[in-house]
């Protein structure tokens, strides 16, 4: 058990360094975003491919138990986007296809675009109104800036492919999610009337 201690323990740490590179101001941008799409009863959208699609599903599922009509994108129930809509975009390389696809046909739909992606200069962040920057090693990149790679601990990749991006959004949306449950006066019992309760 040796490589699954010293990788849990690197991860983690990973995770705590990773907080000072992200941006409050982008995050209160973020916020913002949503509390207006909510009040608005506008809906949100999240696309994203892999391991970001399975994070972007799960802040999906905690929007919708805070009451917003959100999405994930490609599935069979979800509904025609609209002008004023958001479409919140998860790539770590910031070049996933798909991804990138998405965010071209909300723009001309005239939605807003939030991407999450390591790369602030990357095609989707091209075509975002607004970048949240996610610090993490991705499955198609690595970070070569010396003092970045000191400063997070990257010494030797610490798991496969974009792990490091993927754990460090998770905890940035759920994060995300209880700044809106104080902002918006929503309580976890509340959110339970969303739960679902046909299950099996």
């Amino acid at each position: 058990m040796k490589v699954f201690r010293r990788v849990y323990q690197s991860l983690v740490k990973y995770l705590e360094a990773a907080a000072d590179f992200i941006s409050e101001p982008e995050i209160e941008a973020f916020v913002k975003v949503l509390e207006s799409i909510y009040r608005e009863n506008r809906k949100a959208f999240v696309v994203g491919v892999g391991r970001s699609g399975l994070v972007g599903r799960a802040f999906t599922m905690r929007l919708m138990h805070l009451g917003f009509s959100a999405y994930v994108v490609g599935e069979t129930v979800t509904p025609a986007a609209r002008a004023g809509d958001l479409l919140i975009a998860i790539s770590g390389s910031g070049r996933s296809a798909a991804v990138v696809a998405a965010a071209e046909v909300a723009r001309s739909l005239g939605m807003k675009v939030v991407a999450l992606t390591s790369f602030p200069d990357s095609p989707l962040a091209k075509k975002a109104d607004l970048v949240v920057a996610i610090p993490g090693r991705t499955k198609v990149s690595h970070e070569d800036r010396w003092e970045i790679r000191q400063l997070l601990g990257l010494h030797e990749p610490l798991a496969p492919l974009g792990t490091q991006f993927e754990i460090v959004a998770q905890v940035v949306l759920d994060s995300v999610i209880s700044e809106l449950m104080y902002r918006l006066g929503v309580e976890e019992e509340d959110m339970k009337e969303y739960h679902a309760n046909v299950e099996v």
